[in-house]
């Protein structure tokens, strides 16, 4: 057989039975939900960051940078919704690479998935304990999102995952916010019928049961940039991109039109500083479109402890990524608080 079974996982019943959410938590996270669900259906004028490491690699750093975050998020509570990203999943356009702490909870040594699981339910909970800030994360795998879905505020389908079948239907039974990535190609279209779906009803197989979901309301878009045939990467934050889509919203009957900007990956071409850049435009967009200021809800942001990157191996750097470049603590104060300023 060209399978090899490693390790039986524990039920995600079983795994939250021995790290359980206490009942502090639980409601911290109801409050949390709460406000966020009020900032997508229009009840609140509050303006979304989703922004933290590009992938969450060790809890420590991880956790200091939330902790850090929780400050700032004091001080523009009035206008923003500040959400930590802490990706435990990283999906890789070759299969090659670091594949984000679930499947290597320590980057320098083997794939272990069972302590994977284990990890990042820790982390997301010490986390929520430090900070009382709940988290987003991306949903790579349908079947895996169990293990966290009592933890997480926001969570994100990739332009890898958008189109596929079982992510869609998932995000259907999901009770938060659930943002659709236009795939690479940068079809909207593709995005938008992710949404539909997910706003949609569905019965289907997971993880071993027949399901019936009611729909998710909250499900949305998330705009990353795409790339052409060449590779060229063609970005899709601007006035015009923003325009053309909300007409195509208008076309569907979707409930809660939302808009989240990814500042980076292609619409960046992966230049992590023009985050700051990319994020002014569309704050100037909001500024000047009464239409589109109601559609962008938020934005998406790559940002650590130390900017750029390393390689795993060797000496690394406390708070510096291992996969794409992000900002550092210095300008991510600086974009919070022009952020702040502006909306």
């Amino acid at each position: 057989m060209g399978m090899i079974i490693n390790n039986e996982l524990p039920l995600p019943k079983d795994l939250k039975a021995k790290f359980p959410l206490s009942e502090k938590l639980r409601k911290m996270k109801e409050g949390r939900d709460a406000e966020i669900r009020d900032i997508f259906e229009g009840r609140s004028d509050k303006f979304l960051v989703i922004i933290g490491p590009c992938s969450a690699d060790n809890e420590d750093s991880v956790c200091e940078y939330v902790y850090r975050l929780a400050k700032l998020s004091e001080k523009v509570s009035d206008k923003l919704m500040l959400i930590p990203r802490i990706y435990t999943n990283k999906p890789r356009t070759t299969g090659e690479g670091y594949k984000g702490m679930l499947h290597q909870p320590d980057p320098d040594k083997a794939p272990d998935l069972l302590a994977g699981i284990i990890a990042i339910r820790k982390m997301h909970i010490r986390a929520m304990e430090e900070t009382s800030l709940t988290a987003a994360d991306e949903m790579l795998y349908p079947e895996n999102r169990s293990y966290l879905d009592d933890i997480l505020s926001y969570e994100a389908i990739g332009a890898r995952s958008v189109e596929n079948q079982q992510h869609r239907l998932t995000a259907s039974g999901m009770d938060i916010p659930i943002g659709m990535k236009n795939p690479t190609s940068g079809d909207l279209a593709v995005m938008l019928n992710s949404v539909v779906a997910a706003q949609h009803p569905h019965r289907f197989i997971y993880r071993g049961q027949d399901v019936t979901t009611e729909g998710n309301k909250l499900a949305h878009v998330i705009l990353r940039g795409g790339v052409d045939k060449y590779g060229t990467a063609i970005p899709n934050y601007h006035y015009e991109d923003l325009r053309r889509l909300q007409n195509m919203y208008s076309q569907k009957a979707l409930q809660n039109p939302a808009v989240i900007v990814d500042a980076n990956h292609s619409n960046s071409n992966k230049q992590y500083k023009q985050q700051i850049r990319i994020v002014s435009e569309v704050l100037h967009t909001r500024q000047h479109d009464p239409e589109l200021k109601k559609l962008v809800k938020g934005v998406m942001v790559e940002s650590y402890l130390l900017e750029g990157r390393q390689e795993i191996g060797g000496s690394m750097e406390y708070g510096k990524s291992i996969t794409d470049p992000c900002i550092g603590w210095d300008d991510t104060v600086r974009l919070i608080d022009k952020i702040a300023e502006t909306c």
